[in-house]
């Protein structure tokens, strides 16, 4: 791996920016394409890394600055259709693109992010999923393919999202709050990926990657309430509800929730294949890694109480 040249298609996003503080210690030569290098000024400082600006759903923007490298990573996703993206263009569009970047410069080790339960129908966004993947798998290139569940770690769209919301109201309604996940460690998802890079007995091979805890979405949000020492009532919310709830948030600027979300959730994102285990990973369990990484806010909350006591 030390001697690959990479290039990363969403590395300035989430799973992204961990992933590359993972590879950058290793020696290798990554890449990433963004249509705004500035979005992320830390990347830029990364031993090894590179940010260049393009445009990465343009086939010739793509070729120009793709050649020269040994593999693809393709990060790229959304959860939501807004400001004019859609789960088409961002999943299956983008992939074809990449795909036939590929073959134009060269380049055979593909590897792809999707998510648990991508293919399913139940909602857009799982079914561009699926189509995107069925496009690498029929590609004839060198592919690896990834499905996480949830997500989490620092500066995620789970713990902090929650956090967030749970800050600002004393009664949190909750739709679908009997959803099954499995949440996974973002760390642990970059080391899967790594590992990947590193094993050609990975190629063709289909990775779902989840952690040790099966958990509904009220259990894992009254964790994050506990782990941050709030004192907050969450309110499962009935499937009505629920559904009403997702309407309504899709009016608020930024769509925190869409029905489209809301149909997602209406299949539990639970594997039944240990990725991590067959890549010699022992995967992090979500409730012991919360306090490390709410510990900056716990301090903070407990320093307010301090300071609130000794004024008395």
């Amino acid at each position: 791996m030390n001697t690959q040249r990479l290039a990363i298609l969403g590395g300035t996003g989430f799973i992204g920016s961990h992933l590359l503080a993972t590879l950058a210690p290793g020696g290798c030569k990554v890449t990433v394409l963004s249509r705004n290098r500035e979005m992320d000024r830390s990347i830029n400082v990364l031993p090894n890394v590179r940010t260049v600006n393009a445009d990465v759903y343009a086939r010739a923007a793509l070729e120009k600055h793709l050649a020269g490298h040994d593999a693809v990573i393709n990060l790229v996703g959304i959860l939501n259709e807004t400001g004019g993206a859609s789960f088409t263009h961002a999943h299956v569009d983008l992939t074809a693109t990449a795909i036939a970047a590929c073959r134009q410069v060269g380049i055979r080790r593909f590897h792809q992010m999707s998510s648990l339960n991508a293919g399913e129908r139940a909602s857009k966004y799982l079914k561009t999923r699926g189509e995107a993947d069925a496009q690498v798998r029929n590609s004839g290139l060198d592919w690896t393919i990834y499905r996480p569940s949830v997500v989490y770690g620092a500066g995620d769209g789970l713990v902090f999202r929650f956090l967030k919301l749970l800050k600002m109201t004393p009664v949190l309604p909750l739709a679908q709050p009997h959803a099954k996940f499995a949440p996974v460690w973002v760390g642990d998802v970059a080391n899967a990926i790594a590992r990947c890079l590193a094993d050609r007995s990975s190629i063709g091979k289909v990775f779902e990657l989840y952690g040790p805890d099966t958990l509904e979405l009220v259990e894992i949000v009254r964790a994050i309430r506990d782990s941050a020492g709030l004192k907050r009532v969450v309110l499962p919310l009935p499937s009505v509800l629920g559904h009403a709830q997702a309407l309504l948030a899709e009016l608020v600027p930024g769509k925190p929730f869409s029905r489209d979300n809301f149909n997602s959730l209406s299949l539990d994102s639970v594997g039944d294949q240990e990725g991590l285990a067959r890549l010699g990973i022992t995967a992090r369990r979500f409730r012991a890694m919360l306090p490390d990484l709410l510990g900056h806010y716990s301090r903070a909350r407990q320093l307010d109480r301090a300071r609130t006591t000794q004024g008395r």
